[in-house]
């Protein structure tokens, strides 16, 4: 349901004959042609015995009880082998984590540990979740003058002592046996400022979790004894990485890209060999494993290892029987419909199409329709049928703030209890969160963002608002714009007179609400939504639903810590400084006027990064006052700046950023 959408005019029960309603269309829309035409061609595969793969064995299927009504076959994956394989290759869609204890014979064990869980597809349309153990935050701070080793058994237990007392009321039982897992000295620079071949003393300071990360890095910020050194402030570096981040980096895999667990690597969760005390399956996905992060091997996204499996994308609409003059509130208007259209990543037309109405409704040819009785029945049969149809993309218009809020808000009302469970993670229900995004580029944008473990949320409408400066961005101007087309001819105002029409009249709405579930998913397609996040996801080594959810620096900083790894470099913490601007580039007012000759006009692809490569300027190149002398550059050996900066050369070193920059542009130009 998009933006500002139809409060609904009052309709009485129905009595004495159907009602005539105005805007009707005289007859079938080009949509319902189209429909009409999709159902007859998927009929003639049915007979021919075209499909998507192996048939799905409904035995093998966690979903469905719960479903009132058939559940049909092409709704499910493919079936998964009879035998697993014995290696493991899918194409990784999202990244979390969680904290609990790793399986017998898996680092961690019997503790608590932070486990990451990492989603996924197999080239075989098969969905994937693997849990990955060992894996553990750090981070560094730099040493006072005179550390050493000997210092650094003193400074653990003073560490180790402060990170109890902080932990107010919590059972060490319940907690790790020891929150600080080592320390460790380290030559290494601050990525700041140019320093020639001197470099620093650091410690790496490694935690058991990662929610203590943040008191660590305070604590020796503050201040702790190192030993015999005495009471020394420790400035941190690398504390504010998303743990996320941090494994990627170490691991050298990047957002949406083939990664591959090797034979004997990995054990199926769910198989009847494992030892005593492993854990069920604790997902919705086919294929299910535990692994030790170190055996996890990320291809590079090039060559064969470029393509994306057949990953499911579902859009959805709701329409809800409003009152006249004011917008549906979910604790007292009911959901009378539910559109689902679903795509394969890489075929032209949607293997699903789907409408779930409440009271009956004439048939509509090329979609399926389901009528319940009750509300409850619908909205308890559509979360089941997002269980059953499993899919990797959950897209709509405007999805984020007003539809899935909308049914989950709805259900509690109910008192639907299994509505709220539409993520992949067992248990786990989808919450609604208040979420505000600031960025130079955007501006402050408040809304709400809903979780859906294991499942990419796309708002078409967030994309849109991101990427495009449009007159309006209501799903119609937006259609018209990138389509060509529009949605059906129904007036917002008479979507609850339809409702309590007739089967007919119902029909007509279900239609209404299927074309607002079809044009996101061509939106979608249209402008390569889902390819060009997947490729931003490679270029910028995040996983995907960072690019939904958070800015451009986690962007930025992903690619600087990769790069200054290679280099030994450390990334301090730097604490932001609210109303600093920038003064932007000097713009040289045109010649105003009529000119009979042809005009050139020239433009710098990519002016700045191409500045910033051409006269390598970057964080570690940048000169302190002083240091042309200190460390003996001659004039060839560094540039100086309009402003009076100066940054050595790429003959005395390459700086870090015109490295990344360049591997972008060669990105963007492949």
């Amino acid at each position: 349901m998009e933006a500002q959408k139809r409060p609904g005019a009052p309709g009485g029960p129905p009595g004495g004959g159907p009602k005539k309603f105005r805007g009707g269309p005289k007859g079938p829309s080009q949509f319902e042609e189209e429909l009409a035409q999709l159902g007859e061609l998927e009929e003639m595969e049915e007979e021919l015995g075209m499909g998507e793969g192996p048939p799905p064995d409904p035995q093998s299927q966690p979903s469905g009880s719960l479903f009132v009504g058939e559940v049909p076959p092409k709704w499910r994956r493919p079936a998964p082998p009879p035998q697993p394989p014995d290696t493991l290759t899918f194409l990784q869609m999202d990244i979390d984590h969680y904290v609990g204890s790793p399986p017998p014979g898996f680092p961690g064990w019997p503790h608590p540990s932070p486990i990451l869980r990492m989603f996924g597809v197999t080239g075989e349309g098969l969905s994937v979740c693997v849990h990955l153990h060992g894996f553990t935050p750090y981070f560094y701070v730099l040493a006072p003058p005179g550390a050493s080793e000997a210092h650094l058994g003193a400074l653990e237990q003073e560490l180790e002592a402060a990170l109890r007392r902080e932990q107010r009321g919590g059972s060490p039982k319940s907690g790790p046996p020891k929150n600080v897992l080592g320390l460790q000295l380290l030559w290494k620079q601050s990525i700041l400022g140019f320093q020639g071949d001197v470099q620093s003393l650091f410690v790496r300071v490694g935690v058991s979790l990662p929610r203590l990360v943040a008191p660590a890095r305070r604590l020796l910020e503050r201040g702790l004894r190192w030993g015999g050194l005495g009471v020394h402030p420790a400035p941190p570096y690398e504390a504010n990485i998303d743990f996320e981040i941090r494994f990627m980096a170490d691991s050298g895999i990047v957002g949406c890209s083939w990664v591959e667990l090797p034979p004997g690597g990995f054990r199926w969760r769910g198989d009847p060999q494992n030892p005593p005390g492993d854990p069920p399956k604790a997902t919705l996905c086919q294929l299910e494993a535990d692994a030790a992060w170190g055996g996890l091997r990320g291809h590079p996204p090039e060559g064969p290892w470029l393509g994306l499996p057949p990953l499911r994308v579902l859009s959805f609409d709701i329409e809800c029987a409003g009152r006249k003059g004011v917008f549906p509130e979910a604790e007292r208007d009911p959901v009378i419909a539910i559109a689902a259209v679903a795509l394969r990543q890489g075929c032209r037309e949607p293997f699903l199409r789907v409408v779930f109405t409440l009271l009956g409704c004439a048939p509509l040819r090329g979609a399926t329709v389901r009528s319940f009785d009750s509300e409850r029945e619908l909205l308890q049969s559509w979360a089941e049928f997002i269980r059953i149809v499993d899919p990797d993309v959950i897209t709509g218009y405007n999805i984020h703030n007003f539809d899935l809020p909308y049914l989950i808000q709805r259900a509690q009302v109910l008192q639907v209890s299994s509505f709220p469970y539409l993520g992949r993670v067992r248990g786990v229900p989808s919450q609604v969160k208040d979420s505000a995004f600031q960025s130079r580029q955007l501006g402050r944008r408040e809304g709400k963002v809903v979780s859906t473990p294991g499942r990419v949320t796309l708002d078409m409408l967030q994309v849109l608002l991101r990427e495009h400066k449009l007159r309006s961005y209501s799903l119609n101007a937006v259609s018209a714009h990138f389509l060509h087309e529009q949605k059906e001819d129904v007036p917002h105002g008479i979507i609850t007179e339809l409702q309590n029409g007739d089967a007919q009249t119902r029909r007509r709405l279900a239609l209404y609400c299927l074309k607002d579930a079809v044009l996101p998913l061509r939106l979608l397609e249209r402008l390569m939504t889902l390819v060009t996040l997947v490729e931003m996801a490679r270029v910028t080594a995040v996983p995907l639903s960072y690019l939904l959810s958070r800015g451009q620096q986690v962007k930025v900083v992903a690619q600087l810590l990769r790069q200054a790894m290679q280099e030994d470099l450390l990334l301090p913490v730097v604490k932001p400084e609210g109303g600093e601007d920038f003064e932007g580039a000097t713009v040289i007012e045109p010649l105003k006027g009529y000119y009979d000759v042809p005009i050139a006009t020239l433009d710098f692809s990519s002016l700045y990064p191409s500045i910033m490569i051409a006269h390598n300027l970057c964080y570690t190149t940048l000169l302190p006052p002083g240091g042309v002398q200190k460390h003996q550059l001659g004039p060839e050996d560094f540039i100086r700046t309009p402003t009076g900066q100066q940054f050595v050369t790429p003959q005395v070193r390459r700086g870090v950023l015109p490295r990344v920059l360049q591997g972008l542009l060669a990105a963007r130009s492949r």
